[in-house]
This record gives C-alpha cells, structure tokens and sequence, in this order.
C-alpha cells in the first residue's frame, strides 16, 4: 500500500505565511489515505516545522475525495500486546496534541472521505471547514470492534454534547455503520463552515484568516445535565444491538461519560488502556478479519474469469410480483437501459410497472431523469418483448418445471449471445438448464431481500456455465451495487442452506418445548442483529420451508422435514410439540452452532465454494451476521467449537475441509 505523506507548502498572505499542509499519498481516491508508522514520523516532521516557523495560520486538507481514513487497520495485526496497543495509541494522541497546541490558528479543511483518526485529528484543530461533497464522515470504529483512540471519545462530546457524541461514536457504527454527509456534519457543530467545492480550499484559507484577525468562533458549551439519561438509553439500545456480545459500544460510553470529568490528559490515557483491552480481544480479531473480507477479498472477484463480458444493453424481467419489481427497479436506476418485464397477468404488468416507477424517488432524481427513466421500463404479456435483449432474468414462482419452462420458451426468442439468469433461492440451476440447447449461457443470480439494501449476490456456477456468461454475471454484480460470490450450484446454495440448517434446530428445540423467547435469546445473545422469530416471518414461513424442503430432498439426515415450521406456514400460530422436554438457552445454543460448524463443513467438502472466507462473506453480506463474530467460521474457532467437532479450526482447513 502507497504510504501517506504529509506535505507543507508556504502561502504568502495578507497577513503573513500561511501553512497549507496536504495529506497524501500519491493515488487516486480508490487508495485513500491512511495513518501508518510511517504516515505519523512524516507528520511529526511537518509539525516540527511548524512549530518553528513563522507561520499566521494552518490548513489541514487532504488529496481530492479524500481528508483521511484513519488508521492503517493493515498494521492491527501485527499488535501482539498490550503495550504495543498502548504505544500505538499514545502515537497519534503525541502528534495530534501537539498539532493542538500549536499558537496559531488551525483549520481542518475537510474535502473528502474523513474518517476515524481523520476525524480525530481534525477535531484537535481549532475549527474545521467541511464540503457539501462529503459523502463519508464518522467514526467506524465500534462497527470494527474498538473505539475511537486518538481522542475522539474525549473532543467529540466537549464539542457536541455527550448526546450527538453517542449518536456519531456508538449508534451509527452499530446501525450498518451509517456514515454522516458534511451538510449534517455541519448541523450537529462538527464544522464551523459548510463550503462548496469549487473553490474549497482557497474559501478555508480565508476562513483560516479571519480566524488570524477575529479569533475563534463562538460555540455553544456542551449540554451535560442530562448524560444520566442519556447514557441509561444508550446502553438499553446496545443491549438491543448486540446483546452484550460485544464490549466496544459499552466501552465507547463509558469513554464519553469520562470526558464529562477528566482532563484530556487523563482522557488520553484512558483511551489507551481500552484499546488495549479491545484490540486484542476476539470480537475486534473477528472484525478486522470480516472487514477485509467484504472490503478487499470480495472485491477482487475470487474465481472470476478474465472472459470478456457481453455488453448489456437491455435486459429482460420475468414476472412482475414483488421480487421482480425490486430486480427491475434496481437494473433501471443502476444501469439506465431499457428494461422490459413480462408477466402473464395484465394486471400484474400494470401493478410491477408502477411499483418501479415510484422506486424512482423525486429527492434523488429531478422531474426530466424520472420521465427519462420511466421511458425505459416498459412491460408485457407476451414472450416477443423479450426481443433484442443481452440479458433475461427470471424471478417467477419458486418451481423447477416454471423455471424450466421459462428458459425453454426464451431460447426460442432470444439471440444465441443472450444470457440467462435465475433467481432462485434454493433450486439447482443446472436442473433448469438441462433441457437449453444452450446451457453453458445460465447463471445463478440470487439476489437477497430487500434488494435495495441487501448487497451480497451468490453467482451460481453450473458444470456447463461458461466463462463470458460468468464473468457477465460479476461485471453486472459490480455495476448493481453488490458484492459478488462464486458459488458451485448446490442445494440452497449458501446462506439459505446454513441458516436453513440451524433455523431446523430452532425448529427441533420448539418441537421439545422450548419457547420462542428462548430460542430467540439463543441466538441474540450472540449478537445476531434480528431474533429467529422475526427474520422467519420476514422471509415467509412458507418460502423458509420450500428451502427446507429442497434441502431435505438432498440431505435428508441433516434437514428432517419440521412439523414445527410446516405448521407455522400453515398459518397455525403455536408450533406442533412433538415431546415436551424442554432445552435450555444455553442447548439451543449450543446445538444451533454445532449444526452450522457440520454444515459448513460439508460445504467445504463439497467445494461448494472455494474456501471458509467465502461461507463468511456470504452471512456477513448476506445474513446480517456481525462483522464482531467474522462471520461464522472465525467465531466457531476462536469459540472452540471446530476444534471440538473436528479436530482443527476452519482457518487450518484453507480450501479443503477436514475429513
């Protein structure tokens, strides 16, 4: 990775020799910025200067797009104790003290991306200038299982109140990582001015004077009288969250309550010792590990081919129910090409075509993008629409003969170039394909649900799948929005046959006596984002028992038919109790993870696909499981449960899995 620099350059002002200092590491915005060793020793060197000179004022800026990113998370690893932890910690609180004190004016010229110890160190200026551009501003450390450790759990609260610092250091992280744009930045007083782009830095060189004539501008002092209550609330919604699996948001409170009393000295050192505590634990390990995988393993498209793409220039919907609507409004509002749904029923054309129009919301696009959007959906009942199409999607019914259908009659119409892709849940894709003169040109596409907002997409390879339709498939994945996995075609793939697999313990510990609550806190007390109970009715009891159906039919032993869920998608609202002997939390427990471990076990001996890290991407991404639990397979070896049941962790198990 290109190493960041901080760089000085001498502006002759009105008022005498301003320090434009630029952080930067000589790569576009897709390598941003980050704080190494090496990054630090260049900026104590800029502060040095800075400290001697002559200079009126400062300005902070960073390389288009980007302020700074924080961290260099790359070197976390090599933190094998406590006092390295520390001695990192201590690092940035050393030089962004320092750039704290200096006598002049400092402003940070936010323009880009500022995250973690960009943040912070822009916080240890005088006042701050921020873009209507910025789109990435926040702290994502408690998402990454630490805490802000350059002193933003100590500056953010004395600037904003320990209620907006709640919000920034421990809500957002916790909800899906939510980042903050500059206008809002602005608003909750992390900047003291919200600048256009155009002339960004010449305006905060401005700003930077007039604080050199007028002195610092007034802030309203922060608001403790309520931290009790404030605090009581927020460790209730941690509670909520994550269900004590996870110290940082804890931790990160107790932080912000201190600010309220200590000197920032003795802030500073309490900082250090949590992130020695939390760097080391096993939630902040199992982060990092599932950061690297949704953020760079992924992205480089793990067993794609280098075939040439098709070039898609209209693509073809069929069916028009509520999956198909969210597939047809992603295509429309992410590619802008001619997008042509087909459903049987008039009525239910109609309906679809609607529905992906009002996906086309007036705050995002103006009057003229909407109609032009809106002319490129269009929708029939007949087969011919299809015509002229590079790429056909099915999204009907959950049957293999429907699907089958579908592929036979398009073949008909279709060019031999056109590919072809299902969605299907849990369906083998080669079945569909066995009747296709063409069959090499089928895909698996499983989206998840919600579309708009679910990004994981398992791209289903057949024996006959070739390599232009897959390579198709992940250029298409890329330019959706989502994070594409190659998985072989097997029975619900992926995600459905692992939560399929522990859904039927569930399903077993009801069918004992247990009760709901039970096995929901079960699998809370994880620190899973949603309980059982209510990710089954919204997945459908009826479609969770399809799959279960499906991966009975192949693997009966290991998925047994459930009286329980049959009966729940029947519509009965209490489950059938076959034997009234109830398990205890901890059984359910228990039992639920040792299922998951065998079942991504058989995965791997499969080669369902290529490694461990794909099966944890893939629930990560694509089942909500938290980024402090790696997925599955770093929780069940730092937990010992693969050690147990298999003799060795997954991470010794690389591609093949244990016998």
């Amino acid at each position: 990775m290109p190493e960041t620099q901080f760089f000085l350059q001498r502006v002759e002002t009105r008022l005498g020799p301003l320090a434009l200092v630029t952080i930067d590491n000589g790569e576009d915005y897709t390598k941003p910025t980050v704080f190494s060793r090496g990054a630090i020793e260049s900026a104590h060197r800029v502060v040095g200067e800075l400290e001697s000179g002559d200079w009126v004022a400062m300005v902070l800026t960073g390389k288009p797009f980007v302020f700074a990113a924080g961290a260099d998370i790359t070197e976390f690893p090599k933190v094998r104790d406590r006092e390295t932890a520390i001695e990192g910690s201590r690092a940035g609180h050393d030089l962004f003290g320092r750039i704290r004190a200096l006598p002049f004016p400092t402003v940070a010229a936010i323009n880009g991306a500022c995250l973690g110890g960009g943040l912070e160190i822009s916080l240890h200026c005088s006042a701050r200038t921020i873009s209507t551009s910025v789109r990435h501003f926040g702290f994502p450390e408690v998402f990454l299982g630490i805490i802000p450790g350059w002193g933003g759990t100590q500056l953010a609260p004395r600037l904003i109140g320990p209620a907006q610092a709640v919000k920034l250091i421990v809500e957002n992280p916790l909800r899906q990582n939510r980042m903050l744009d500059g206008a809002k930045a602005f608003e909750l007083g992390l900047a003291d001015r919200l600048l256009e782009p155009v002339e960004f830095v010449d305006d905060s060189i401005a700003f930077a004077l007039e604080l050199v004539e007028g002195g610092l501008p007034a802030r309203a002092e922060p608001d403790w009288s309520e931290l009790e209550t404030v605090l009581r609330r927020a460790r209730t919604a941690v509670d909520d969250a994550v269900h004590g699996a996870a110290p940082a948001p804890y931790v990160a409170l107790d932080l912000i309550e201190g600010a309220r009393d200590w000197t920032l000295e003795e802030g500073y050192r309490a900082e250090e010792e949590a992130i020695a505590d939390l760097i080391l634990s096993r939630q902040a390990q199992a982060s990092l590990y599932a950061f690297d995988l949704v953020e760079r393993r992924v992205k480089r498209g793990v067993g794609i081919p280098e075939a040439k793409p098709v070039s898609v220039q209209k693509v073809g919907i069929v069916g028009a129910g509520l999956m198909a609507t969210q597939l047809a409004t992603l295509f429309l509002r992410r590619l802008e090409v001619p997008i042509v749904m087909r459903d049987i029923d008039e009525a239910r054309v109609e309906s679809g075509l609607a529905a992906v129009r009002e996906g086309l919301p007036a705050n995002r696009y103006d009057e003229g993008k909407r109609r032009f959007l809106s002319s490129l959906v269009t929708g029939s009942t007949g087969l011919d629409a299809f015509e002229g199409c590079d790429f056909v999607l099915e999204a009907v019914f959950e049957e293999l003969a429907v699907k089958k259908e579908v592929f036979g009659e398009l073949e008909a119409i279709v060019s031999p170039t056109c590919i072809f892709a299902t969605n299907t849940s849990s369906l083998s894709v080669t079945a569909m394909g066995s009747g296709l003169a063409h069959p090499e040109r089928l895909v698996g596409m499983h989206f998840f649900n919600p579309v708009a907002m679910m990004p994981l997409l398992e791209l289903v390879r057949t024996p006959e799948t070739d390599d232009t339709t897959l390579a198709t498939a992940w250029a298409l994945s890329k330019k959706l929005g989502k994070r594409g996995v190659l998985v072989e075609d097997a029975p619900a793939f992926v995600v459905n046959r692992v939560l399929t697999r522990m859904t039927r313990v569930l399903m077993d510990a009801l069918e004992h006596g247990s009760s709901v609550e039970d096995t929901d806190e079960a699998i809370l007390r994880l620190g899973m984002p949603m309980a059982p109970s209510v990710l089954l009715q919204m997945v459908g009891p009826r479609v969770a028992n399809h799959v279960l159906e499906t991966l009975n039919e192949a693997f009966p032993d290991r998925f047994p038919l459930s009286p329980a869920l049959a009966a729940i998608a029947g519509g009965h609202e209490e489950p059938v109790i076959v034997e009234n002997a109830p398990w205890s939390i901890e059984e359910i427990q228990e039992r639920a993870m040792d299922a998951v471990a065998d079942e991504i076990q058989h995965l791997l001996a499969e080669g369902v696909v290529a490694e461990a890290a794909d099966i944890d991407t893939c629930l990560l991404l694509g089942a909500g499981w938290p980024f402090f639990m790696g997925g599955a397979t770093r929780y069940l070896d730092q937990t010992g449960v693969s050690g147990r049941l298999f003799g060795r962790p997954f991470a010794e198990a690389g591609a093949t899995a244990v016998a």
